[in-house]
C-alpha cells in the first residue's frame, strides 16, 4: 500500500476512547487536510464496513455496507478492512516496528494542509 493508506491504518481507531460512536468520522477529520479523498472517505465509512465482521453476533446489520455498494470507494474500504483492520486482530500477524513508521507518519503530517470548502 502506499504511504497515506498506511498512516491511515495507524491511525484510524485514533478515535475510540474519545467518540466510541464516530470514531471513523474523527479519524477521517484528522487526516483529511492531508491525504486523498479515497482514503479520508475510507476512514470515515471503515466503521459501518467493520460492521461486516461483528454485527450479527450482536443484532446489528452486517451488510450496512452494502447501501454504499455503487460508491467509487467500496471495494477499496473493503480491501482496507480486510487488510488492515481485521488482519490486527490475528495474533499471529506480523507487523513492521514502530521505527518503520515513524517516517511515513511524519512526511504525511508535515504536509502543507489542503483546505476543503
Amino acid at each position: 500500500a502506499d504511504k497515506e493508506l498506511i498512516v491511515a491504518a495507524l491511525i484510524h481507531d485514533i478515535g475510540d476512547d474519545l467518540a466510541p460512536e464516530n470514531h471513523s468520522q474523527m479519524a477521517a477529520a484528522i487526516i483529511r487536510p492531508y491525504v486523498r479523498a479515497e482514503v479520508t472517505w475510507i476512514l470515515e465509512m471503515h466503521g459501518v464496513f467493520q460492521m461486516y465482521y461483528y454485527a450479527h453476533h450482536s443484532g446489528g446489520d452486517r451488510n450496512a455496507r452494502d447501501k454504499f455498494k455503487n460508491h467509487k470507494h467500496y471495494e477499496a474500504t473493503i480491501n482496507f478492512c480486510e487488510n488492515y483492520d481485521q488482519s490486527s486482530f490475528d495474533p499471529n500477524y506480523k507487523s513492521m516496528s514502530l521505527d518503520d513508521f515513524y517516517p511515513m507518519v511524519k512526511k504525511i503530517f508535515s504536509k502543507t494542509p489542503y483546505y476543503y470548502l
